[in-house]
């Protein structure tokens, strides 16, 4: 990681003509690199400058501007599945979506965004800006350094990838996420995961790794050795179609892919499903939604 005093004092590039082309008094010139040239001497977006060029982007970014840019660095790309990476970079239209959507007109510092709640992209659609005692985020990224400057425009570096839609499906969406690590070996285990990367759409009810540890002594080994019951779980835990926070909460039940009812309700602001407790709600997917819950709950004919 760089600091942007750092790239301020290094990515300026003086350009003079030689003594015998100007005279004593022409001014020293100096040349600032783009934005394209300021990130590729940075050495820390490598997956960035390839996604601009697939896009067809990169003569728009060395442009005049000026344009802000909320630039994912390589740790932001590596947290998204590699299939996932290589998927997007081979849909020009979809990628250039992604990348326009890190994009504003103009150059907003720093400063300027924290008197925001929000900005237009150079996609159309807008993205959403908080501020609180943690720094400031975009869209659920964090700034993790601002105010770098190029001849045309700033970058703002964020740590994680910006989709103006979701284009992860459920179970890349986890893998992205983190913390599910067991969910996702059950589900290999059962042969689940192929469903939940098929068009759905499906709520999924997800118990954290924190979850699974909570069950008692042998009882994931006991599962993981009996693929047929830890299906039976893990459908327990599948809804068909597409239930935001604000369905589940204004419901009572909802009949599950295991064939299953679970309780839903709330209780002190709190949504539960059974005795489970919603952590995280409206985790969107490209085919369909993850609620994070604090348990892993059984189909009640176990």
């Amino acid at each position: 990681m760089f600091r942007s005093n750092i790239i301020r004092a290094g990515v300026a590039v003086l350009a003079a003509s030689s003594a015998a082309a100007c005279g004593d008094d022409d001014p020293v010139r100096v040349s600032e690199p783009t934005l394209v040239e300021v990130a590729q001497q940075a050495g820390s977006f490598t997956t960035l400058l390839a996604a601009i060029d697939a896009a067809g982007l990169t003569s728009t970014l060395e442009g005049d501007g000026p344009f802000t840019v909320f630039a994912p660095n390589d740790e932001a790309f590596a947290k998204i599945p590699a299939d996932a990476i290589d998927a997007l970079l081979s849909d020009k239209d979809l990628l250039t979506q992604v990348l326009t959507y890190h994009v504003v007109p103009g150059r907003v510092t720093a400063a300027e965004v924290v008197g925001l709640s929000g900005a237009a992209t150079v996609n159309g659609k807008n993205l959403t800006i908080t501020v609180d005692g943690g720094g400031v985020m975009v869209d659920g990224a964090k700034v993790i350094a601002t105010d770098i400057e190029a001849r045309n425009g700033l970058i703002h570096i964020i740590d994680d990838v910006l989709f103006p839609e979701p284009v992860l499906d459920i179970v890349q969406t986890a893998q992205k996420a983190g913390g599910f690590t067991t969910l996702l070996a059950a589900l290999e285990a059962t042969s689940l995961t192929s469903v939940l990367e098929g068009d759905g759409p499906f709520t999924v009810f997800a118990p954290t790794d924190a979850a699974f540890a909570a069950l008692p002594d042998g009882t994931l080994d006991a599962l993981l050795a009996d693929p047929e019951t830890l299906a039976s779980i893990l459908t327990y835990h599948v809804v068909p179609g597409r239930l935001t926070s604000g369905d589940v909460a204004a419901l009572s039940s909802a009949t599950t892919v295991n064939g299953a009812a679970v309780a839903l309700s709330v209780d002190g602001g709190n949504v539960l499903v059974n005795d489970a407790e919603v952590i995280a709600a409206d985790v969107a997917a490209s085919n369909g939604i993850i609620h994070v819950i604090d348990k892993v709950i059984i189909p009640p004919t176990m």
